[in-house]
């Protein structure tokens, strides 16, 4: 209601404004330009064309009263969002959002480009798309047999055999009405090494060779989120972003201001279908060890979402670990007196497998491959281009440079030259 009674008092205000320009206009062309471009000029044209003017300054006026009353009844009912729209906070809101996802990663999908901007890795189920619609354009799924929690290696070659992942390839072409799909559960090349970047990300190395049938190969580096919040760059969750894990998130901060205690955790929340603005629901949680319904009222404003009628204060900071200053200076002294780790020979163990599946450790290093036509390709390793082949880079006499580039069928053997 407050927001209607604001919108109608601006339309009343801006119709009036109009107006007057145009009775303005219809004076004389200096009066109109006048009016329109220079403030003063408005008061003394009422002042002189007072019977002119007066029912369009009349109409602006009348939008004053809903404006108002929107605005009180705002006020009453909601004063962190007045306070929000006085001192202008939502016109800096998107400059706060964190930056996307770094995305680096290259190849094909069914035999066409694939360039995937988002990712996520949730419930042990990882998946890269492209597109920003329903069903994506392209997208690569690998589902884990186990949950994955922290970082993730995985090595996976053709002949490996036992629980693997299902990897999974989807397309949405243009002429169809359903996307496409293709799973396999093993006869692939996969490598994934991802470390955990604060606060809900995995970011790494990602490499997949499927079969030659399926015509998919990707390789680069990749960043996933392993939740469905989002950050401002200050670490603040952002109530703006519509999904369930926002509402969890709001829920368990609510309870835990409203009964002025941290160990709440929130058991249930029935899913929601986005987009909505408003929402009544009924979910469980334990508060202080103890499961408790509570009905709760959610809506979306200036804000981000909210529990309607929260006024609860904010809980007070939580202590700062002290740190056992003997134990520190022990680690600092242990760590200082090792040993440098001894440097590993590349070489040992070397295969073109292990090369397809992590070229990463061998980028730059110099390398001899013969091919099944009896060919000799010597150089430094480059690394592996969208379509799976290898590329080695030799400098040869005078200005400039050989390139190789050999597919791994062609290759019949392949020796790493330096450790």
């Amino acid at each position: 209601m407050d927001a209607l009674l604001i919108l109608g008092g601006l339309l009343l205000i801006v119709l009036g404004a109009v107006w007057l320009v145009a009775r303005a206009f219809g004076t004389s062309l200096f009066w109109g330009i006048g009016v329109l471009a220079l403030p003063p000029v408005l008061l003394i044209y009422v002042f002189r064309h007072w019977a002119r003017a007066y029912r369009a300054l009349l109409l602006s006026s009348l939008g004053f009263i809903p404006l108002v009353a929107g605005f009180s009844l705002l006020a009453s009912q909601s004063p962190e969002r007045l306070a929000a729209i006085i001192s202008l906070d939502w016109l800096q809101q998107n400059d706060k959002v964190q930056t996307p996802l770094a995305m680096n990663v290259r190849g094909r999908v069914d035999g066409r480009p694939f360039s995937p901007g988002q990712g996520e890795l949730i419930d042990g189920v990882l998946t890269l798309r492209e597109g920003g619609d329903f069903f994506a354009h392209q997208a690569v799924i690998i589902r884990f047999p186990q949950p994955v929690d922290g970082p993730l290696r995985v090595d996976v070659l053709p002949e490996d055999v036992g629980s693997l992942p299902e990897v999974e390839i989807s397309w949405m072409r243009p002429e169809q009405e359903l996307p496409e799909a293709r799973r396999l559960s093993r006869g692939y090349t996969l490598h994934l090494d991802l470390q955990p970047v604060p606060p809900n990300r995995l970011a790494g190395d990602f490499h997949l060779v499927m079969p030659p049938r399926y015509q998919t190969n990707l390789s680069g580096r990749v960043e996933l989120y392993t939740d469905d919040l989002r950050y401002h760059d200050d670490g603040k969750v952002d109530n703006h972003h519509d999904s369930h894990g926002t509402l969890l998130h709001i829920a368990e901060d609510y309870l835990e201001r409203r009964y002025a205690t941290r160990q709440v955790q929130v058991e249930s929340l029935p899913a929601v279908r986005f987009p909505t603005t408003a929402l009544v629901t009924t979910l469980r949680a334990s508060v202080n060890g103890q499961s408790q319904s509570f009905e709760m009222s959610f809506s979306k404003g200036m804000q981000g979402w909210g529990v309607d009628g929260d006024e609860y204060p904010a809980l007070p900071a939580e202590p700062e670990p002290r740190v056992n200053a003997v134990l520190l200076t022990k680690a600092q002294t242990a760590l200082q007196t090792s040993a440098p780790p001894q440097r590993i020979d590349r070489r040992q163990r070397f295969s073109m497998e292990r090369l397809l599946r992590d070229p990463s450790p061998y980028r730059n290093v110099m390398m001899r491959a013969r091919t099944e036509r009896g060919g000799l390709a010597e150089g430094r390793f480059v690394g592996i281009d969208q379509d799976g082949n290898l590329n080695i880079r030799r400098v040869i006499k005078g200005p400039g440079e050989a390139f190789y580039n050999l597919a791994p069928s062609e290759i019949s053997s392949l020796e790493l030259l330096e450790p």
